[in-house]
């Protein structure tokens, strides 16, 4: 399969977004006056994966233990700019008001930073002329082919890796232990900017030492997937705007 792709400048791609960032751009977006939330998901880990099982192994790079009641689970912690409506530094001419210091996803768009999820243009915001055959090759037999987006996606990976440290502390420090079931949806986090900053700032420069594995609480809209999770001894109860000071992201309908 071979892409073609050259950005429009028309600006679809600049709104109502959770842009995963990673730690040192969280800081930066947050010194600039943006808004950043916390998503937590956890993965039941009963065994450790293969070492040529890839996903898997992806997985764990990305996240760090923790249990629920009796169920081991893997912690993935995602820090996201978030924003309702245009980007805040989306100018009236559609050009990025902070173009050199934007982020990490937004200079690899549309393609993709998780090897695992191919990059498909109908699920993109771009208009049909950004695809068309005379544009740039983005992708060929499946590789990114432009050089600087190949190397920002490898930075990016390279960062959700070294990150995994601070956000466990993060997370500690903050006394954070509600996630969602992954691939159900995820739990969000909204602190106050200035006490964010701290915190991030506090978790990424505190000296290196090892975590104790932290209990976590695991949430879901749906009875059927707390049934289960009860069923194997983890500890889990259906999310409430009453009994969570969380919010809750679902992907699926609230009930079965």
């Amino acid at each position: 399969m071979q892409i073609h792709f050259t950005c429009t400048m028309c600006g679809n791609c600049c709104h109502n977004l959770r842009l995963p960032l990673s730690v040192e751009e969280a800081m930066q977006w947050l010194d600039r006056g943006g808004d950043v939330h916390m998503f937590s998901e956890a993965i039941p880990w009963t065994v450790e994966p293969a070492v040529d099982d890839r996903q898997a192994q992806y997985k764990r790079a990305r996240s760090f233990p923790g249990v629920s009641g009796e169920l081991p689970v893997r912690v993935i912690v995602t820090i996201v700019a978030s924003f309702d409506g245009p980007c805040p530094y989306l100018q009236a001419d559609l050009r990025c008001g902070a173009y050199d210091a934007r982020p990490n996803v937004c200079r690899i768009y549309p393609a993709e930073i998780n090897p695992f999820v191919e990059m498909t243009p109908d699920l993109k915001s771009c208009p049909p002329d950004a695809w068309s055959a005379e544009k740039p090759a983005l992708v060929k037999q499946g590789q990114i082919v432009d050089s600087v987006t190949a190397a920002l996606i490898a930075d990016s990976r390279a960062a959700a890796i070294r990150n995994v440290a601070v956000k466990e502390r993060l997370c500690a420090n903050l006394d954070i232990s509600i996630a969602s079931l992954a691939n159900e949806g995820f739990v969000s986090l909204a602190l106050p900017r200035g006490e964010f900053l701290r915190e991030l700032r506090r978790a990424y420069h505190a000296k290196p030492q090892p975590v104790p594995t932290r209990s976590w609480l695991i949430v879901s809209n749906r009875n059927g997937t707390i049934d289960t999770l009860r069923s194997i001894n983890a500890n889990a109860e259906v999310h409430t705007e009453t009994s969570h000071a969380v919010d809750y992201i679902a992907f699926f309908g609230t009930g079965q």
